[in-house]
């Protein structure tokens, strides 16, 4: 239950829904939480005959989702993902959306400004890990990590890949044959939702392995001049290999498994305790 629904506005609760890989908000929630409408399906309706542009793409934003409604029952609530949400908010015209304009202004900005300077774009990353508590250390791994990842993908694109599905389908294939798990499996262990990013989960030796496999997998892709998705994931599969045979060497050396329930902050806030 605690993964279906969210606190945002200050005691008010809006519900969630996890569903096609992304969350999905109660509009009608939302509403009620910026404007404290006695009536937030009426409000809804003067939304959209204030806003033609948001009146004519209402059906592309929204959509039916199976909530809890305030019977306790599973009814159909119309609802939208984060996109669709903000820009709805848009057109709130209420002193509680005002904070939310401002912020989508603010991040447009620092979008547009780090795409005419993409290490604006890295320094944000590292402010943000470093907030959470994650050791420099771990950073540069998960730096690496990343740059590995966007050639890993582009060689991906070039070589018959085309989408998120594709790419998650070749992961994968790594995944389970480097540490013996599928992505969603390997979420499970480490006890986060499926929205959650599972590197910044792993330790740095998950994500040190993580990112032999990958880099292997870019070597062994020009190496076969693979051509297509099949060929693509037996080379995900190859290279998944290779990282397990590190796994297992390393596995022998320490004598406890990589893999565990631990992450890289619950042992970093351990070892500060001792």
């Amino acid at each position: 239950m605690h993964e279906n629904k969210i606190a945002l506005f200050e005691e008010k609760q809006i519900r969630r829904t996890w569903r096609d890989e992304k969350w999905y908000f109660s509009i009608e929630d939302i509403v009620y939480a910026l404007t404290d409408s006695k009536d937030p399906k009426q409000y809804i309706k003067k939304i959209k005959v204030r806003d033609d542009e948001l009146k004519i793409n209402w059906g592309t934003i929204c959509t039916q989702v199976k909530a809890i409604a305030k019977d306790g029952k599973k009814r159909l609530v119309q609802m939208a993902d984060t996109e669709g949400i903000l820009r709805i908010i848009q057109s709130i015209p209420s002193k509680k959306a005002e904070p939310f304009k401002r912020w989508l202004a603010k991040v447009g900005k620092e979008r547009i400004d780090e795409i005419n300077n993409p290490e604006l774009a890295m320094d944000r990353m590292k402010r943000l890990y470093e907030q959470k508590g994650y050791s420099k250390a771990w950073i540069e791994q998960r730096e690496r990590g990343i740059t590995t990842r966007h050639n890993l993908v582009d060689e991906w694109k070039e070589r018959g890949a085309s989408n998120s599905l594709d790419y998650a389908i070749l992961t994968n294939e790594i995944y389970k044959s480097g540490f013996g798990l599928t992505a969603k499996e390997y979420k499970k262990i480490k006890k986060i939702h499926e929205s959650k990013n599972l590197r910044d989960s792993m330790t740095n030796i998950e994500l040190a392995l993580t990112n032999l496999a990958e880099a292997s997998a870019v070597e062994i892709h020009k190496s076969n001049e693979s051509a297509c998705m099949n060929d693509l994931k037996k080379d995900a599969n190859d290279a998944g290999k290779v990282m397990k045979k590190a796994k297992d060497e390393l596995e022998d050396k320490i004598k406890r498994p990589v893999v565990t329930s631990e992450n890289h902050l619950d042992l970093t806030n351990k070892n500060r305790l001792n």
